[in-house]
């Protein structure tokens, strides 16, 4: 059930506004891995410890959280809790490093039905209440700190996104493995996907019981896809966690919160995603804003997004330029657009140049409505009332 953790009331509920689909004064900003190594202030608190520990060490974590808040003071409008898709493939008792300079990696990733190991997990019981506790705390000592500063996202792994790397055993350029498995054993793999959705409902429903105001989902290997095996290996699993996470929070008695899926490359499904529950649909930079936006608006949609991550490499004419993109073709922010990067931010940015996204998001955005809408001269005005007043006569 619910539990009261004395959390101070949200002070700035942009983003989750935003979320719901209300229309607001100009668009909220974050950006994904805002928490992270591009941070000088990050290698400070992390120390000596791998990446992993700093996920299983609720202080840690949270404070590594709370950095770009701190930093980025009155630019960004949420936080992310610091953590790891690959937690749940852990959680099933699949082990995970992280190796330097090589990212994330299993040194006994499932090679077949046939091995021991499917098995074992697909038989395994998982508790990931229990077994995951330390992400709950991390949360919940996040928002404590927050003190209401801006709204905390909780996340997961897709499930289609978590079998490539439990069957690749780490990231991939060919995904030989993943491409075997779908092709070769499509119903074992598609075991495999159900029983991970269904730990990422409890997991996500754990997150806001923790103390989580916004969740999403990230299926960063769906663009491996074709529209077809999307279809077949991605699309259900992200459904069933979207139609059935509100129904789990209903059950356990605490309010029902935005829903956001990002299926990174999977540009193809845009108007698929906008069909299901989910209440923000992540862009990455392969959308074309203006028409991505038309898309969503047409089914009520928000998007989220969208610049290349790599435009923070170019200066700051090249970031203006994205940015003007990216408020015209969102409408100007002002209903239906959470401002982003089209990925997770990545290493080596200057902290002083994602600093300026931002600050171009908040100026441009608050000029486009006087750059959208001009002021009509007098002549203008009546040619106007003129072209109104012959059209209605002509419905008659």
């Amino acid at each position: 059930m619910a539990t009261d953790h004395g959390f101070e009331p949200l002070q700035n509920d942009l983003l989750i506004r935003t979320a719901r689909g209300e229309k607001v004064d100009r668009p909220p900003c974050w950006v994904m891995r805002q928490a992270g190594r591009y941070l000088p202030e990050y290698h400070e608190a992390k120390g000596k410890k791998d990446f992993f520990e700093c996920c299983r060490d609720p202080e840690i974590a949270s404070t590594l959280t709370l950095q770009p808040i701190e930093r980025f003071e009155g630019l960004i409008d949420a936080a992310i809790i610091f953590s790891d898709i690959l937690v749940i493939p852990q959680a099933m008792g699949m082990e995970v490093v992280m190796v330097d300079g090589k990212g994330p990696h299993f040194p006994d990733p499932l090679g077949s039905p046939e091995d021991k190991q499917y098995s074992e997990v697909m038989e395994r019981e998982v508790d990931v209440k229990e077994s995951l506790d330390y992400v709950y705390k991390a949360i919940t000592m996040t928002r404590k700190k927050l003190k209401g500063r801006v709204p905390l996202y909780g996340f997961c792994g897709a499930p289609f996104t978590l079998l490539c790397y439990m069957v690749e055993g780490g990231g991939s350029k060919i995904f030989k493995q993943m491409k075997t498995w779908i092709f070769k054993y499509p119903e074992e793999s598609k075991k495999l996907l159900q029983k991970i959705a269904e730990l990422c409902v409890e997991y996500l429903a754990q997150q806001v019981l923790a103390g989580a105001q916004i969740v999403q989902v990230f299926d960063s290997w769906a663009g491996e896809l074709s529209p077809t095996s999307f279809r077949t290996f991605a699309l259900p699993y992200l459904e069933y966690i979207c139609d059935n996470l509100p129904k789990k929070l209903e059950e356990v008695g605490v309010e029902v919160v935005p829903m956001v899926v990002f299926a990174k490359g999977a540009w193809y499904a845009l108007e698929e995603l906008c069909q299901t529950k989910y209440d923000v649909v992540g862009l990455d930079w392969l959308h074309e804003p203006k028409q991505a936006y038309a898309v969503a608006q047409k089914y009520g949609k928000v998007v989220q997004g969208n610049a290349d991550p790599g435009v923070l490499y170019g200066g700051h004419e090249a970031i203006t330029k994205v940015v003007e993109e990216m408020v015209s073709g969102f409408g100007g922010g002002k209903h239906g657009w959470i401002a982003n990067l089209g990925h997770g931010i990545t290493p080596f940015v200057k902290p002083d140049d994602l600093k300026f996204y931002f600050q171009e998001i908040h100026r441009l955005s608050g000029l486009y409505k006087e750059e959208a809408r001009p002021q009509k001269n007098g002549h203008a005005a009546a040619e106007e009332k003129m072209h109104q007043r012959n059209m209605l006569q002509s419905d008659w």
